[in-house]
């Protein structure tokens, strides 16, 4: 290994997302703050996590969830202050854990002040330039400039109002009517968000997470698009849960969306790249572009762009052991081709959290979520089971793991919410036809028999948690043998002893179909997808049991089980 790479810790990285409105909250007012956060510090430096990664923070109207930015370089009040973002940056350095952000720069907050000089402003001004304003098609301009749609749903293209009260010109918005669509052609608009990075570059962040990484830059002319009628199984994720096919909300080789995947957002990258290699240490930028193959979405981690990528086809794959090497091959060809280690993850703030996922019995497209009524109800033990042979078997491949607050904790999806204390724009979108994604964020359950599970000491919450928690909160599992917490606290340890996320994948052969089994370095993972227990071949008799994510007899691995083994 070139030492020059290998001190590149994100390289193999484990690096734990925080939603900072179900980690702990500090003030008790049910709703989680960059204060509660540093009070919870201690415990996943003891967890074994390399950095955070928080969802958004920053100022904002929170009609997208925070992803609808009015202030970039401001701590929205609800989590506090930019004093409470430096202290807790502070202490996470302090325990040796590197901290990210989430970055929105495809589009702002129609409350930026920039959009609201702009409708102010003349057509034509330099005000409007930093964003899409077009003029409107037909004798009046009553027609949008054209026929490109919301990833939400309906025309991505909204008229604005004269000071006389006569209609105006219209704004491009990819994604809701309260999120205009910035110019990137604009070097206003390069500048300004030069500055963003800088601003929290200086404050000592580590690095950005950045939303909707295939987009900003649209095609020459902004021609029309028809989607194809049909779009694939992998769904763009977005705030109100409308989940479009990757056809909506990627490229693909052939080209696909003129809004998505143009080759023009790779300059901006090469651009914050350079911008980045000015701050000392290894600074990241993280993708989150859904494109479409693997060798496409490598592109945006090419050495002098991006250094990460959110593995979402891995996410999406089934526990299904054909399935699982194949994309653990190509997701190994597509990134190592360009020198950048792949990316892997579970489950995160917008999925069903896959300790639930990974057993449902009925069909379950993203974003839709599960409720009481949901069909394929999944079974928690069996759920669990598999969560936690997943992650084991997740943990043992090269490169960067992501994991979701919780996961480690075993949480499932919580099914049975209230529908008055669902807050999801798809549930009312939908008139509760979807769930959507409250389920996987409700505030995580700390200590057994404290009020909300010491999220507070007052018992608000801002979704209500399960009155059965109380076997899942961190205090009951940690130190406790056999208990999903301390399977995590294990695997980050062996991980990091053997440097596994810098190792390689070699495929282990004579195994049963339902079985995926692979040499990295010392350690061989055996996973067992299937139902029916793996005698262990003689070969493995006598080795040293590293790793099991359930009961393991020493002669055979049961179904729905991972171990990990060191030959003598």
């Amino acid at each position: 290994m070139n030492s020059s790479i290998s001190t590149e810790w994100w390289r193999s990285a484990v690096i734990y997302q925080i939603y900072p409105r179900s980690f702990a909250d500090a003030n008790g007012d049910g709703l989680g703050d960059l204060p509660g956060i540093t009070s919870r510090l201690a415990e996943l430096q003891s967890l074994g996590v390399d950095a955070i990664w928080l969802s958004p923070f920053m100022t904002s109207p929170q009609k997208d969830a925070g992803y609808d930015v009015a202030d970039y370089c401001d701590v929205d009040p609800i989590f506090g202050t930019l004093d409470d973002f430096d202290a807790m940056t502070s202490q996470a350095h302090a325990y040796g854990i590197r901290v990210i952000v989430d970055l929105v720069p495809n589009h702002s907050s129609d409350a930026h002040p920039w959009f609201q000089a702009a409708l102010a402003a003349e057509p034509g001004s330099p005000e409007r330039a930093r964003y899409m304003f077009r003029d409107g098609k037909g004798e009046n301009g009553d027609i949008e400039p054209n026929n490109w749609q919301s990833v939400f749903g309906g025309p991505a293209w909204t008229r604005t109002t004269n000071p006389d009260g006569s209609p105006g010109q219209w704004y491009l918005h990819i994604f809701d009517s309260s999120q205009p669509d910035f110019d990137w052609a604009n070097e206003e608009v390069r500048e300004m968000f030069r500055g963003v990075l800088r601003f929290w570059l200086d404050r000592g962040v580590d690095g950005f997470r950045v939303d909707v990484a295939h987009g900003m830059i649209k095609a020459d002319g902004l021609p029309d698009y028809t989607p194809p009628a049909e779009g694939g199984s992998m769904g763009g994720t977005t705030s109100l849960g409308l989940e479009p096919g990757i056809d909506d909300f990627s490229n693909d080789e052939d080209g696909g969306a003129p809004y998505w995947g143009q080759e023009g957002v790779h300059d901006i990258y090469r651009d914050w790249h350079l911008l980045l290699e000015e701050y000392e240490g290894d600074r990241v930028l993280c993708a989150e572009a859904w494109v479409d193959p693997l060798s496409k979405m490598a592109k945006w981690v090419r050495p002098d762009e991006m250094q990460q990528a959110f593995n979402f086809p891995y996410l999406e794959t089934p526990w299904e052991a054909s399935a699982l090497r194949s994309v653990i091959d190509e997701s190994l060809e597509a990134f190592g081709a360009v020198g950048a280690p792949s990316t892997w993850v579970l489950s995160n703030h917008d999925v069903v959290r896959h300790a639930s996922r990974l057993a449902l019995t009925a069909e379950n497209p993203q974003g839709h979520g599960i409720g009481p009524k949901s069909p394929g109800q999944p079974i928690r033990e069996t759920g669990l089971r598999r969560a936690r042979a997943a992650s084991a078997l997740m943990l043992a491949l090269p490169g960067g793991a992501y994991l979701y607050q919780g996961e480690e904790l075993g949480l499932p999806e919580v099914i049975d919410l209230p529908d008055s204390a669902r807050q999801d724009p798809t549930w009312f979108r939908t008139n509760g036809e979807r769930y959507g994604r409250d389920g996987c964020r409700v505030p995580i359950p700390w200590e057994a028999g404290a009020p909300a599970y010491g999220f507070n000491t007052t018992g608000a919450a801002w979704l209500p948690q399960p009155g059965d928690w109380d076997g899942y909160a961190r205090d009951a599992q940690v130190d406790v043998e056999g208990s999903t917490l301390e399977l995590y606290r294990e695997a980050l340890r062996l991980r990091r002893e053997h440097t596994l996320g810098l190792g390689s994948v070699s495929w282990l052969e004579g195994f049963p179909e339902p079985v995926v089994a692979f040499s990295n370095g010392p350690v061989t993972v055996i996973a067992n997808t299937g139902d029916t227990p793996l005698a262990l071949p003689a070969e493995f008799e006598g080795a040293d049991l590293l790793l099991t994510s359930a009961d393991f007899d020493g002669a055979s691995v049961g179904g729905d089980a991972t171990i990990w083994v060191r030959t003598r």
